[in-house]
């Protein structure tokens, strides 16, 4: 089983780490001072600023 890659506001952080906020085509056309966060595990994801967005973590 693999871990998920992005998560909504309504998730919990799957492990200790710096998360940024990517849009929902990242690839393409990318975020503009995207938002980071620094969680621990099972903390909850702060609200995103766009319905089309997601976390991921930072690699």
């Amino acid at each position: 089983m693999g871990e998920w890659t992005h998560f909504t506001d309504r998730h919990t952080a799957p492990n200790d780490g710096i998360y940024i906020e990517v849009g929902e085509h990242a690839v393409h056309t990318g975020v503009n001072n995207p938002r980071k966060v620094k969680l621990k595990k099972g903390q909850r994801f702060p609200e995103l600023t766009n319905e089309d967005r997601r976390w991921t973590r930072m690699k």
